[in-house]
């Protein structure tokens, strides 16, 4: 009997014996995505909390600005002044089929100021800075580094992720700022002097079409780009895994997770700032 019950035991299993397995599998995956977004949470209030209540020192947060903000610069501008350019390349044809390449201006700038300035410079800062701070908290992590704080009574929160948050969150609408400014001067330059659309007409339309509202519009959503990437790659960082591999990891998923987030960020505060401009504007409403 004893043999004929081992035998029955290691039959393969049917088909809801594999059905049961993959319900357990979606199961386990989704209570490790819960308890991931619980900890991102309490990691993010920890945050807030010490932000609020005592300050990282003056030296400390310059240099966290510095090599944040000042240091992604050029690499902000570049990129922001190439996508204005290839804007006006992929937009051109289409344009002048109906006779409105002096539009061109309107369309290039307003793409610019709502969508691809502050997403380009989000996922410039996830790329440079977030896989960076990943990488440095997660060697920290590895050579017991942030264990050292704790022992000696420092806080690692304040002392490590309320700088790097700060920076991130300041630092990044002037970082929208200058990929919009690109963008916008890279798209005219190519439009007005490479396919030599009238660059009175050019300047007129795109000023008229454009508000001010528009580059708040980008701006605003930029600081909840930027702290997204720095609640997560700290996140990530503080608890990478041991080892070279475990950093490497931690700074990847950092970026990956950065980049995600972002986007569907993006998606829910423009479908909320349309809805509160035409609220306040009824009569621009389609």
């Amino acid at each position: 009997m004893s043999t004929g019950s081992a035998s029955i035991d290691r039959r393969p299993p049917g088909f809801f014996g594999r059905l049961s397995e993959g319900v357990a599998d979606i199961g386990e995956i989704t209570l490790a995505w819960v308890e991931s977004v619980g900890d991102i949470t309490l990691f993010a209030w920890q945050t807030f909390v010490w932000m609020f209540t005592r300050l990282p020192r003056k030296d400390t947060l310059v240099f966290a600005f510095y090599q944040i903000g000042v240091r992604s610069l050029p690499v902000v501008a570049l990129t922001g002044t190439f996508i204005g350019m290839v804007l006006a390349v992929q937009s051109y044809s289409q344009f002048r089929a109906f006779g409105l390449e002096t539009q061109l201006g309107a369309v290039i700038n307003r793409s610019m100021f709502r969508e691809l300035g502050p997403v380009l410079a989000a996922t410039m800062l996830a790329g440079r800075v977030g896989s960076s701070v990943a990488a440095e908290l997660g060697t920290m992590r590895v050579t017991e580094q942030i264990d050292a704080l704790v022992a000696m009574g420092a806080n690692p929160i304040r002392y490590l992720v309320v700088p790097r948050f700060l920076a991130c969150l300041f630092m990044i609408p002037s970082l929208t700022i200058m990929a919009v400014f690109m963008g916008v001067v890279g798209g005219g330059f190519y439009c007005t002097y490479v396919l030599e659309i009238d660059s009175f007409y050019y300047v007129s339309n795109a000023r008229y079409a454009d508000a001010n509202w528009d580059l708040l519009y980008g701006v605003f959503k930029s600081i909840f780009f930027g702290a997204a990437i720095a609640i997560l790659s700290c996140y990530r960082g503080f608890n990478c895994l041991p080892g070279a591999e475990g950093v490497g990891r931690a700074s990847t998923a950092a970026f990956v997770q950065s980049f995600v987030v972002i986007l569907v960020l993006d998606l829910l505060l423009s479908i909320a700032l349309d809805n509160v401009y035409y609220f306040i504007w009824p009569e621009y409403a389609l």
